[in-house]
């Protein structure tokens, strides 16, 4: 079966607006998904990236117009300027590890959720309240919010080192079988080709 490493940040609106094409695609290959949660501001300076902050003003409001552009073509609402952003991903990333460590719901639609909620609810993913309603509503006991948090402290430390080991810049990304990265919820169709042995 083939495996995909899924490197995503809670807080990147582009993993937001990959989701339903990302589980499509998924659905259809029958491929094992493993979710890396990484924190993506430790990752820039070692990969050569800027914090948003930090980039030109130009930039930033080119993300804005493409952020629009790119939810519109998938299909899903976005507010470009979320309430609750930049807020921690950590208490988010570490119930995802937990939940996926768990079993029994749908880890894919956690993180979807998740997303949801930032980007389209204006609701604080940072707070517990909120993950535990996300745990919910993706099949998952609610108090995993508030369980492994030293294991989910150290898997997603570990996901950053194992992302830039694997050649990982940006989120979101996924590394097939350990061998093909492709990054960016726009080249979501060259990672489907890829399955079909088209690229």
């Amino acid at each position: 079966m083939t495996t995909i490493a899924y490197y995503f940040s809670t807080i990147s609106p582009y993993t937001y607006i990959a989701g339903p094409r990302l589980r499509r695609i998924v659905e259809e290959q029958g491929a094992e998904i493993v979710m890396k949660p990484f924190d993506i501001i430790g990752l820039f300076p070692r990969t050569g990236g800027l914090p948003l902050p930090e980039r030109h003003p130009s930039r930033q409001a080119y993300r804005l117009v493409d952020l629009e552009r790119q939810a519109k073509k998938a299909g899903l609402p976005i507010n470009v300027k979320p309430a609750h952003f930049p807020t921690n991903a950590a208490p988010s990333s570490y119930a995802i590890i937990a939940a996926q460590a768990a079993g029994g719901g749908d880890v894919l639609g956690l993180v979807e959720r998740l997303l949801a909620a930032c980007w389209a609810e204006e609701r604080d993913i940072a707070q517990d309240d909120v993950i535990r309603d996300c745990l919910s509503a993706a099949g998952f006991d609610p108090k995993l919010a508030d369980s492994g948090l030293l294991t989910g402290a150290e898997t997603y430390a570990r996901n950053l080192e194992e992302a830039v080991a694997d050649g990982v810049f940006g989120a979101p990304s996924w590394v097939v079988d350990g061998e093909a990265l492709f990054w960016g919820q726009d080249r979501l169709e060259d990672l489907e080709l890829h399955f079909k042995g088209e690229l």
